[in-house]
């Protein structure tokens, strides 16, 4: 049987640490990743079962490595743990995502607690890891960063997740930010900005609001299929388009026009 050849497996050689792997996005995205011949480093957070489901199912082409990213120190022992596996990471992926509700009347603890979360786990785990990153790939003659942001970075959210809307923004600056201090270390930033994404989460909005109100101003009406989404991350995560550093990609079925 003739082998695939190398343009059909365009990661070869490259270890890619992706966050929140035992999601639906970040299933889609490292199963993509072993298929195009990358070794996906598979984090986890509490779902342990479902990352060690995910690498039976890539057939062991993984590695699994688990960490708290709601804890202040989770990223920077992540990245330690991912490194010790892996000396050489050649791409970050930031997948990995809460949205906490935080109704305006809410009490101010329950409003502080939901905010100070996707703070920090949509935000500042995400800094930290880019920290941490950028200090290996500038040592390493370059290196990929992709952050998983969000169609409610760029138009706002809804009332009751203000903090998500607002964390993702910020993670889109942050990707500005490394691409303008670092690509000339070899370094690219870029954000991939998706609307609704057919997984959980978006599930629970779709039984909580109803299917109008995630996908009724879709022109496409229908969500962001994870796959496809995976498709266009392993396309982003090759060594070309060194073009696109600084890039905020969307992904939403024209719901949201710049």
């Amino acid at each position: 049987m003739a082998q695939p050849s190398n343009a059909a497996l365009p990661l070869s050689g490259r270890t890619i640490l992706v966050t929140g792997a035992s999601g639906g996005i970040g299933r889609a995205i490292a199963a993509r990743i072993a298929d195009r011949g990358g070794h996906p480093i598979l984090h986890c957070g509490r779902n342990r079962a479902a990352a060690e489901d995910l690498l039976a199912q890539l057939d062991g082409r993984g590695t699994l490595v688990q960490a708290d990213l709601s804890h202040p120190s989770g990223a920077a022992e992540l990245w330690a743990r991912a490194q010790e596996l892996h000396p050489r990471i050649h791409a970050l992926v930031n997948n990995a995502g809460v949205r906490a509700p935080a109704p305006f009347e809410a009490d101010l603890q329950t409003w502080q607690a939901a905010w100070a979360l996707d703070l920090r786990v949509n935000l500042l785990a995400p800094a930290d890891l880019c920290k941490s990153a950028v200090a290996h790939f500038r040592a390493q003659g370059g290196g990929r960063i992709l952050n998983i942001a969000s169609r409610a970075a760029q138009r706002g959210y809804t009332e009751e997740f203000m903090p998500y809307g607002a964390s993702k923004a910020g993670l889109i600056n942050l990707t500005k930010s490394l691409a303008r201090s670092f690509g000339k270390d070899g370094i690219v930033a870029i954000a991939v900005a998706p609307g609704f994404v057919r997984t959980e989460m978006a599930e629970e909005f779709v039984r909580a609001h109803g299917a109008e109100a995630a996908m009724g101003d879709i022109p496409i009406g229908e969500m962001v299929d994870p796959a496809e989404l995976a498709d266009l991350t392993a396309f982003l995560l090759q060594d070309d388009h060194r073009s696109l550093n600084g890039a905020t990609v969307d992904v939403n079925g024209g719901s949201y026009l710049r």
